[in-house]
């Protein structure tokens, strides 16, 4: 028995130690990676800033912008885990197409019903539509983000999961600061490198954000009537259709060809009219609101059997080029339903 208690104290023993092994040597990989990943960003910003230069950014520019720029591992971590990649389509469309939300929306409307009635009517896009947006995007600027957009764009460039893509962005970025059209103190939004009240890209600044008030300066945190007709400039300039549907949600009555199902948000392929989609089994179809004629694509966002299942419609996919998620897309449609009704 005295043997049975010494073997079991042992092995209690040997136990913890092999726990506090394991931990710290997750503690040091850890470490080790942080610290070889802020070392090889060192390297690659010295490389970035010479390929900023021979692409026309000035050596002034590029000094003020990068002289507080670091790796943020943080934002690696958060590029990994967004919702879009885990949550299903219930889930995250009811985290964001909420009644509360909505009724937010028709507050904020009326308080700025001129404003909306203008932009509306100036690009032709609904302002239920924007309201959707902004709220979705940053809680009706509550939420415009706190990271260091130039640090966070520097990081995800110098990682290799969409390097291209970050790099473009960063470098137009550092344009619009040497033309003088953003002020690198000021440059703080999402960890993707997002600025303002509609999370707009450097891309999608240089190419859509206007002075909308004309007092000669584009403020897309702080003057909701820029950040509202850039938005809608936005929209328009990619094919948005005022008063034509969203998405409609439906059911299949029948086994349908896997080949005419989208459950990626890169290619939407198959557009039927109406009228074929009810003869290959759809049903829900609410054929007073909708022309048969209508050009639609089947999306089946979960990629699983019993789950939601949409025909969805040209300014669905505009809002694709937005935000390229299937339930980002249909979020925005669903609020944009809520507040107008």
């Amino acid at each position: 028995m005295k043997k049975l208690l010494i073997i079991i104290k042992f092995m209690r023993n040997f136990l913890n130690i092999l726990i506090s092994l394991f931990f710290f040597n997750l503690v040091f990989i850890n470490f080790s990676f942080a610290e070889l990943s802020s070392s090889g960003f060192k390297i690659w910003l010295v490389s970035y800033k010479k390929y900023a230069l021979d692409n026309g950014v000035s050596q002034e520019t590029i000094d003020i912008t990068f002289r507080n720029a670091k790796f943020l591992e943080q934002v690696i971590k958060y590029d990994r885990k967004q919702p879009e990649f885990f949550e299903d389509t219930n889930t995250y469309v009811g985290k964001r197409a909420t009644a509360s939300r909505a009724s937010k929306a028709k507050k904020l409307l009326d308080k700025n019903l001129d404003l909306f009635d203008a932009v509306e009517k100036e690009f032709k896009v609904e302002k239920e539509i924007l309201l959707s947006l902004w709220g979705i995007e940053t809680n009706f600027g509550k939420h415009v983000g706190k990271m260091d957009i130039i640090s966070s764009l520097a990081t995800l460039s110098y990682d290799k999961r969409r390097s291209d893509f970050f790099s473009s962005q960063l470098l137009t970025l550092l344009k619009l600061i040497d033309k003088k059209l953003l002020d690198p103190e000021k440059l703080f939004g999402s960890w993707a490198g997002a600025y303002g009240n509609f999370q707009f890209m450097p891309s999608t600044i240089n190419n859509y954000a206007i002075d909308y008030d004309k007092n000669n300066r584009i403020d897309l945190k702080n003057s909701l009537s820029d950040s509202l007709a850039s938005a809608a400039n936005y929209i328009n300039r990619i094919g948005w259709n005022s008063g034509q549907p969203c998405f409609v949600k439906v059911k299949l009555t029948k086994k349908i060809n896997k080949n005419y199902i989208n459950l990626s948000a890169r290619k939407i392929h198959h557009r039927f009219k109406i009228s074929k989609w009810k003869k290959l089994g759809i049903v829900n179809i609410n054929e007073d609101v909708l022309d048969k004629n209508y050009k639609a694509a089947l999306i089946l966002p979960d990629g699983k059997e019993d789950t939601p299942i949409f025909l969805v419609f040209q300014n669905y996919e505009k809002i694709l080029k937005w935000n390229r998620s299937l339930r980002f897309a249909i979020s925005v449609c669903t609020l944009a339903e809520m507040i107008k009704t």
